[in-house]
């Protein structure tokens, strides 16, 4: 099979050698008539913008796990398939368990002042319920290490397919007050983008946290740090933003609730994530079932 590789520069260096080494029928290429290649391997930053010439393409395997910068693209009317990387679902996990634990075990209390705090002993994992929105791969992902330690997890979900010893939901007033801590999984559609609004977030317990990894889309940026100077909410954990790199003037570094971690909580890994464009590139010349195909219509 005939495949064009199209990414941001420098992608192709870290890229080529994993995706060829995880389907060595393939043949990899950066140019070429349109019409001569098999399927796309695309990430945003590539120099395809136009779909159309690749008449012959069965699929679109998409590197990164949000679609939301492809999916209107009017001209893409070939298959696409998001990633589901398993090395990017075992690092947002560790993320999310990792900022989960600081607020549990309210870590920023003990200041390292000369003050001896031996009477503020946090409850048990069991006493602090969790709230993920989105139970997706990477929030089930999420799910399996909290539940593990002993967290009782809600997810919100808008199929409320059921998870393994989570409580799934589809009513999200309801997911919103039980969070003591609410993890944000969601992706960019238009029914996601501000659903974390001031009447939302006012759903929330007294001296909840947020941690967001999923799209900053999602939160309403004002009403988060009127939520938090008000005293509502006891902290934020921001991975994601409108704007990235986030503006250095942008009210969230200064705000002493606010956590800012630049992008990090989780990337697709090639080594991790070669084999599964692989498998997808294999069903889709062989007339099988892609995974992760994206419908339109929701927009993931």
């Amino acid at each position: 099979m005939r495949v064009r590789f199209s990414a941001a520069p420098g992608a192709w260096d870290e890229w080529a050698a994993p995706l060829r080494d995880a389907c060595p029928e393939m043949e990899l290429a950066q140019e070429g008539d349109p019409a001569s290649f098999d399927a796309i391997i695309y990430a945003p930053g590539g120099d395809i913008a136009d779909f159309s010439p690749y008449v012959n393409a069965r699929l679109v395997q998409s590197l990164w796990a949000g679609v939301e910068r492809i999916v209107g693209n009017a001209t893409l009317t070939q298959p696409l398939a998001r990633m589901v990387d398993p090395g990017l679902a075992a690092g947002m996990a560790e993320y999310c368990t990792g900022w989960t634990l600081r607020a549990h075990l309210e870590m920023d209390r003990y200041a390292q002042d000369g003050v001896w705090r031996n009477g503020q002993v946090p409850p048990l994992a069991a006493e602090r319920p969790v709230t993920i929105l989105g139970m997706g791969e990477l929030g089930r992902a999420v799910a399996r290490h909290l539940t593990a330690i002993g967290f009782p997890v809600t997810g919100f979900s808008r199929s409320g397919a059921p998870v393994e010893r989570v409580t799934v939901t589809d009513d999200l007033d309801l997911a919103l007050a039980r969070a003591q801590v609410l993890i944000s999984l969601l992706p960019d559609t238009p029914g996601t983008r501000s659903l974390l609004d001031a009447s939302r977030l006012a759903r929330l317990p007294r001296g909840a946290w947020i941690v967001n990894p999923g799209r900053g889309t999602v939160l309403d940026d004002a009403a988060l740090l009127a939520a938090l100077d008000a005293g509502h909410l006891g902290h934020a954990v921001l991975d994601v933003f409108r704007t990235e790199p986030l503006p250095p003037d942008h009210p969230f570094w200064a705000h002493p609730n606010v956590t800012v971690t630049p992008h990090i909580a989780a990337d697709t890994r090639a080594a991790t994530a070669a084999p599964v464009a692989a498998a997808n590139l294999r069903a889709a010349m062989e007339g099988r079932t892609v995974e992760h195909l994206v419908h339109r219509s929701r927009g993931y």
